[in-house]
């Protein structure tokens, strides 16, 4: 007997080792499944830290509200998200109801809400297991004006805007026939900078990817129309667009789109990146109708003789302390002809890209010309950096409007031009202010006073009632 339950509890420790080493494998591969969930979902973009540590927090994000302060969602137990369940990280994502309270739609969970359940567990184990700690706080936390710092009033929002049910798992994992859909309507969640927004900062449905204002700069329409869109863009385009921020003879990725390039959409395999492709396609066509051809259907650059740009070079003292030239040409022959070319045409490569056929140029939008002028371009990709200077501390902005004149006149879209308060515009980010933010002052100072009419009439009512 003593030998048999020997030999049976030989069997069963044999008999568990596969067990154990299975248990280990699965969580590995969850952790390498959440991980590329992560990177889809862009969360390194907003999430890392001022000094690139990865999910410490502390990036700002551009509102018309203020700025929101990117948290710190590192696995520590003090000041990060390891104390939290499957369950409570789960609503935060889906629903922006964390246990610290209701998060800002800058953190984009009315398109995560959209997950499927086995994407946020991966997710999870990811996060709590395969992220390592930061043991400290952003240094900056959102601090907006009253009555945004109200995170309660986010609860009367999501009832209006948020919700939306996780998609089906199976229908939505690679090769399923939604996993393009999948990756632009949730984890890569476009909508948010693509869709436009109404009064109350909600995505209007309606008009679904058809071009938004974006911290300065313009999200384009990317619905799959010829002109104002992408329907003129074929699939190797656009997957090299998504893949390395530039599509030759198209466009270039900036400014956000640009983070998304560098943080998310170079980490995608060819077989994900082929589905947003194709499902881009399929996006019901939306045309802006001030636009007659495609942006990057301006492909006769107009520059002037090269022969005006040699001059004799004056080097007194007063010449070369003279920074104050508003003239175009010469401002493009010093700042940008290095790099763009004299006559516009770009480096061979398109390295440094042509300014003809262009859509930064030759569309009728005029922002992202002058806030890649103001801010500069950043961008990695999978083969090199890509980087354009800033030019907001060499270049005043009646210097900017004038250089950006001269190349919407000469290698885009001659009917674009920008004025000196336009750029003084963007450069302080005053844009469009929605009438959220226009009317929240009035409606406060409204609420205020109502509710001490409210206090002050129930205190008369019930003296008057006591007397009696």
């Amino acid at each position: 007997m003593m030998r048999f339950r020997i030999a049976a509890l030989a069997f069963a420790s044999v008999a568990l080792m596969p067990l154990s080493g299975q248990a280990a494998v699965d969580t590995g591969t969850l952790i390498k499944k959440g991980e590329y969930v992560a990177r889809a979902s862009d969360c390194m973009a907003c999430h890392t830290g001022n000094d690139g540590t990865p999910y410490a927090g502390g990036y700002a994000i551009s509102s018309p509200m203020g700025a929101i302060f990117a948290t710190n969602i590192s696995p520590s137990k003090s000041y990060g998200i390891g104390n939290w369940t499957e369950t409570q990280f789960a609503d935060a994502v889906r629903k922006g109801v964390s246990p610290n309270g209701h998060l800002y739609p800058a953190m984009p969970y009315t398109a995560y809400a959209g997950m499927s359940d086995a994407d946020i567990h991966a997710l999870y184990v990811y996060m709590m297991q395969g992220v390592k700690a930061v043991d400290r706080a952003p240094k900056i936390k959102t601090s907006l004006p009253f009555p945004f710092n109200q995170r309660l009033l986010m609860a009367g929002w999501n009832l209006m805007f948020a919700g939306g049910e996780p998609m089906d798992a199976a229908k939505t994992q690679p090769g399923g026939s939604q996993r393009g859909e999948y990756l632009v309507k949730v984890l890569e969640h476009c909508s948010t900078c693509h869709t436009p927004r109404n009064a109350m900062m909600a995505e209007q449905n309606s008009r679904f990817l058809t071009g938004a204002d974006l911290g300065g700069w313009h999200a384009p329409n990317i619905t799959s129309d010829p002109i104002s869109g992408i329907g003129g863009w074929s699939r190797e385009d656009l997957i090299n667009y998504l893949r390395n921020g530039s599509a030759h003879g198209k466009s270039q990725a900036a400014g956000a789109m640009a983070e998304a390039v560098e943080h998310s959409l170079r980490f995608l395999d060819d077989a994900d990146l082929a589905a947003i492709a194709d499902y881009l396609k399929t996006v019901p066509a939306v045309r802006d109708p001030s636009q007659t051809e495609a942006g990057f259907a301006t492909t006769n650059a107009k520059p002037v003789d090269i022969a005006t740009f040699d001059k004799p070079i004056d080097r007194s003292p007063d010449a070369m302390r003279n920074g104050t030239s508003t003239n175009g040409q010469e401002l493009y022959a010093g700042a940008c002809a290095s790099c763009h070319q004299l006559k516009g045409e770009g480096t061979q490569d398109q390295f440094y890209p042509s300014l003809t056929a262009n859509t930064a140029t030759g569309g009728v939008i005029s922002e992202n010309l002058v806030m890649a002028i103001l801010h500069g371009i950043h961008r990695a990709t999978n083969h090199d950096v890509v980087a354009m200077p800033a030019f907001a501390d060499e270049l005043n902005d009646a210097q900017i409007a004038s250089v950006a004149n001269y190349v919407f006149s000469n290698f885009g879209n001659a009917k674009l031009s920008v004025t000196e308060q336009q750029v003084t515009t963007l450069r302080n980010g005053t844009g469009h202010r929605p009438l959220l933010v226009t009317m929240a002052p009035v409606a406060s100072i409204a609420g205020i006073i109502f509710v001490i009419l409210i206090v002050v009439g129930s205190l008369f009512a019930f003296t008057r009632r006591k007397r009696a």
